[in-house]
């Protein structure tokens, strides 16, 4: 491909000349939304029905390399979630190519596909809402090590203990129920849950969201304490960009089902380039800017049902000119590893 139209997978992967672990080329995933009764009720009357689709994630060229901690931020409703599901094997994508460990993921069957299900797990948002209540943590823990056979059965115990030490539980923990501890507790079950198959990629899907200040501190801490000590790769969507700036790599930014910008963490805070990476960032309390007077983005983000032409992100842009209205943006590398998608650029 050529410079304006290549894929904004930046320079991790290429510069270690390692297969990445996961790839995604032109990736597409759509939601048919299904007509209500009254859509039904006027069918009847000889009205046809509208085939409207939510477009979750439009077009989407990313690679993670081996080890690295990729940020996706964007605003709810961007379809970051969605297409952590698609690389976590929970939707599959409508169109477009996604490659893990340099294998078509669509074509993967047998051994191939078992490798893939355990070596990419996910950590959800909520721990209350991801965890069986009727369980008691050590049936949790032990259960996808009994439904696959990973072990004996005389060893489950002691990987139990083992998944539980690694997260800072102590093996008391085990005959508790997920309602019988904390918060930041059940996040750490569900994070202990994902390493009991000894993955290979952890997406984490806004894990801290719902916790304390205090305790989402102790989380990420673990996270880069797992990292260090086993080597994960993580795939961390937030729209906390405070946090993705501490724990990751590369940052993503989202907008609309579509990347508009990537880059290092270092190189999108110091030098942001798309005007939405900009007000994003604007928009981040700090101590320093006491008193600083905050502008949030104008206009609400527009339904995926029927995204606006040319650049999404014209209808709330404050540079938007006649162009933005009508082309899509391409993907320029605007410096190394730098990529963002605005005509901005080429003026």
């Amino acid at each position: 491909m050529n410079q304006a139209s290549s894929p904004m997978n930046g320079p991790s992967s290429e510069a270690a000349g390692a297969t990445p672990v996961v790839e995604l080329t032109e990736v597409y995933k759509s939601f048919k939304q299904r007509p209500d009764l009254a859509q039904r009720v006027l069918a009847l009357a000889g009205r046809p029905l509208k085939n409207r689709a939510v477009h979750a994630v439009n077009g989407v060229n990313l690679s993670i390399a081996r080890g690295e901690v990729l940020g996706l931020v964007g605003e709810s409703g961007c379809g970051k979630s969605t297409l952590g599901r698609v690389v976590a094997g929970l939707h599959r994508q409508s169109s477009g190519d996604f490659r893990y460990k340099g294998q078509s993921v669509a074509s993967l069957s047998g051994a191939d596909r078992l490798a893939y299900t355990l070596g990419v797990q996910m950590i959800f948002q909520d721990p209350q809402a991801s965890l069986n209540p009727r369980q008691r943590l050590r049936q949790i823990l032990a259960e996808p090590l009994a439904v696959h056979q990973l072990v004996p059965s005389a060893e489950i115990g002691a990987r139990v203990d083992a998944a539980l030490a690694a997260v800072g539980l102590s093996p008391e923990y085990r005959d508790r129920y997920p309602h019988q501890i904390s918060g930041g507790q059940r996040q750490r079950i569900g994070i202990a849950r994902a390493l009991m198959v000894q993955p290979s990629l952890l997406v984490c899907d806004e894990p801290v969201a719902a916790l304390d200040v205090s305790i989402q501190a102790q989380v990420i801490n673990l996270f880069m304490d797992l990292r260090e000590q086993h080597g994960f790769t993580y795939l961390f969507i937030s729209h906390d960009l405070s946090v993705v700036r501490h724990i990751s790599d590369r940052v993503a930014i989202m907008y609309l089902g579509r990347l508009v910008e990537i880059a290092s963490a270092a190189e999108i805070f110091s030098r942001a380039n798309h005007p939405y990476t900009q007000a994003l960032l604007a928009e981040i309390p700090e101590v320093g800017r006491r008193g600083h007077k905050f502008i949030p983005i104008k206009g609400e983000i527009p339904s995926p049902l029927a995204p606006p032409p040319g650049c999404t992100f014209h209808p709330r842009c404050p540079h938007a000119m006649s162009r933005c209205r009508e082309e899509v943006p391409l993907q320029r590398e605007i410096a190394p590893g730098h990529w963002s998608a605005c005509h901005l650029n080429e003026a």
